[in-house]
């Protein structure tokens, strides 16, 4: 008996998406703190003091980023998880471009 391949469900393709937007936003905004861009968020700026490393109170910040993309899904919250996607999808552009200024002015 073959088995068929289901798609998942439009909240679950969103919050997927949303983990896979903080998951890009970590990666994207530990690059530019590397080559010498400063985070906006002050929030985050903020837990990046604690610990010995600022990429882990970057990581707690994302950590309770996904905590409310759970939140919304789960209560089916999928018009404010939509919202979230396109804000983070912006933010990543956002961060690669700031890579970008900043690693092309270097040469």
């Amino acid at each position: 008996m073959a088995r068929t391949a289901t798609a998942p469900s439009p909240g679950r393709s969103l919050l997927m998406m949303y983990a896979y937007l903080q998951a890009l936003d970590l990666m994207t905004t530990l690059v530019f703190l590397a080559s010498g861009v400063s985070e906006a968020n002050p929030f985050i700026n903020y837990l990046m003091t604690f610990g010995p490393t600022p990429a882990l109170g970057l990581a707690a910040g994302k950590s309770i980023g996904v905590l409310l993309g759970l939140y919304c899904w789960k209560f089916n919250r999928l018009t404010l998880l939509s919202r979230a996607n396109v804000f983070f999808g912006l933010l990543v552009m956002w961060n690669l471009f700031a890579i970008f200024i900043q690693t092309g002015a270097r040469h």
